[in-house]
């Protein structure tokens, strides 16, 4: 008899097995009456494609990126407000959407709901492209019939996000393209530019000015260090990567990066953004303050304010205040503690939460602006007096060998 591999929603969770059964029919029919939702069942045997093997074991096939999930949400809300049916609306945005892989997630989404699952537990089996913020929202949203506004709501948090992330990484390529071609130059000056000028002042015999024998020797160094300098870097950047990996380094470095001069309060404002426009999103679509703070924590990005904030969630749990809890941590902004201490007291924490994030929001766009407004000039100061250096102990050299010709 075939073996089959399987995977299902169970309570929520997705779990996966290998049954003995005729026929695929069979293993989803029998998964079915033990009350799972079936999202896979397929032979367990045979071999592999290339492609199979490579979304299995070198981390699955990737999900709607951004861009894509909040087009897709926003049409999905229009579709729904207009009167149309979930399968119908599905239908649409998945024969109308330009993405060939988006189109095939979505189509498996349809699938399932057309055999019977809730949309959430259909987002569910995807969690490359729907997050738990996203199929939590749905799932409140279904619970409470207004499927509709949540997801014009959550289509609205993601081009909100989007739109915040767009804008600081817009923000940064002007000073990183400054910084790469200052570099440059200056590599080019003392690689290409330099070496043309060293056989001349040895068969001149001169004594070099100080400047320029250092600058000379720095030279020969970054000629012969360079390559061996680039594969340090690599390897340093390669252990980096894989210390992070591991959570209680990513724990210290995130906790070390929220009390960096100005970047961190940049990243303290960002942080509260995500975290407030999360809360209030979950809080105003009915969902309880624990398990909302418990799918907020998730979507931070910063290891070190998820801890504060599952903390927090256990002294709310027991009765303390929200804010009071995330006060003394002491990673957020004063501003975000105040915002949501009103809104407990006033029984608003939603509204607040969401007034909140507008407010980091565009206090982390305003940080940026005048981070980068100071960091172009400070750029072009810097590199343009390296660069005068070098061409000044050239300059410097030249004058010298003038001198003993004369």
């Amino acid at each position: 008899m075939p073996s089959f591999r399987w995977s299902a929603l169970n309570g929520g969770e997705v779990v996966h097995g290998v049954m003995e059964a005729p026929d695929r029919r069979a293993v989803v029919e029998k998964l079915q009456r033990q009350g799972q939702i079936v999202l896979r069942a397929e032979p367990a045997g045979g071999r592999k494609s290339l492609l199979a093997f490579l979304e299995i074991e070198i981390g699955g096939a990737r999900g709607l990126d951004k861009a894509t999930l909040a087009e897709v949400t926003r049409e999905l809300a229009t579709m729904l407000a207009a009167g149309q049916d979930l399968d119908r609306a599905l239908r649409f945005v998945t024969e109308n959407i330009g993405n060939a892989r988006a189109r095939r997630i979505l189509g498996a989404i349809r699938d399932k709901v057309r055999a019977g699952s809730s949309l959430a537990a259909a987002l569910a089996g995807e969690p490359k492209s729907f997050s738990r913020l996203y199929t939590g929202l749905v799932r409140a949203g279904e619970a409470g019939g207004a499927l509709a506004p949540t997801l014009e709501r959550l289509a609205e948090l993601l081009e909100r996000e989007r739109s915040l992330s767009a804008g600081l990484r817009a923000a940064l390529v002007y000073p990183a393209l400054l910084v790469v071609a200052a570099a440059l130059s200056i590599v080019f000056l003392l690689e290409f530019v330099l070496p043309q000028f060293t056989p001349l002042f040895a068969e001149a015999g001169a004594k070099l000015p100080l400047a320029t024998r250092i600058l000379m020797a720095f030279g020969e160094g970054l000629g012969a260090a360079g390559p061996w300098l680039l594969i340090a870097l690599a390897v340093l950047l390669l252990l980096a990567r894989q210390l992070l990996a591991r959570p209680n380094y990513r724990l210290k470095a995130d906790r070390i990066l929220l009390s960096v001069p100005v970047v961190g309060a940049l990243l303290r404002e960002t942080v509260a953004a995500r975290l407030t426009r999360t809360l209030g999103s979950l809080l105003q679509n009915g969902m309880p303050l624990i398990p909302a703070l418990g799918i907020a924590k998730d979507a931070l990005g910063n290891l070190a304010v998820a801890a504060a904030v599952e903390e927090a969630a256990l002294a709310a749990k027991g009765g303390a205040g929200l804010a009071r809890s995330l006060a003394a941590s002491g990673l957020l902004p004063a501003r975000t503690i105040h915002l949501l201490q009103l809104g407990e007291e006033a029984a608003q924490l939603a509204p607040m939460a969401l007034k909140a994030a507008d407010i980091h929001d565009e206090q982390a766009r305003l940080m940026m602006q005048r981070l980068v407004a100071l960091a172009v000039p400070a750029i072009t100061i810097t590199m343009g007096l390296i660069v005068a250096g070098i061409i000044s102990a050239l300059v410097t050299a030249m004058l010298s060998l003038n001198e003993l010709v004369s």
